[in-house]
């Protein structure tokens, strides 16, 4: 099957729900991750590997895998997956457009605690929306989060266009 990525529908939910919850979806105290897996769905990303929490990524039935709500889990899922839900690592934001997002390792110590997406583009400056501290239009860098930290690093994920 054939599926392909609507970067509008992506981002008008991203809009939609930025500083609201989907009552449709779990609600988590560290929400950044599972907001951008439901605008990731609502532009057409299928899902694939229920049940097994730790294979895929999905939600089903209260139960959900770990790169669907883990910042961590989903850079790692992205960087390995090549059917469903698929991505390809750039090498800056400015290659980035609206629906894409970024995994972000405020420390530099490996472990990344932070998703975004991608919601605009201006001069070729990516803006992003976030949940947990509920962003909508921040400059994509985070330099003015309290979060960020000097040693930071970033994985920037263009989204592909069609999945398998």
């Amino acid at each position: 099957m054939l599926a392909t990525y609507d970067r509008e529908a992506a981002v008008a939910y991203a809009n939609r729900w930025w500083d609201d919850y989907n009552p449709e979806f779990p609600k988590f105290a560290v929400d950044c991750t599972n907001y951008i897996s439901q605008c990731l769905l609502a532009g057409g990303a299928p899902m694939r590997g229920y049940p097994n929490r730790g294979n895929g990524w999905w939600i089903r039935g209260g139960n959900w895998s770990f790169s669907w709500s883990v910042s961590h889990s989903l850079r790692w899922y992205l960087a390995g997956s090549n059917r469903g839900l698929t991505a390809k690592r750039v090498g800056s934001a400015g290659e980035l457009e609206p629906g894409d997002i970024i995994s972000y390792d405020f420390e530099g110590d490996g472990t990344f605690n932070h998703t975004t997406i991608v919601t605009s583009v201006v001069d070729g400056v990516p803006y992003v929306n976030a949940h947990t501290y509920n962003v909508k239009g921040r400059h994509w860098a985070y330099k003015d989060s309290y979060a960020w930290r000097p040693e930071a690093t970033y994985v920037f994920w263009k989204i592909n266009d069609r999945f398998t």
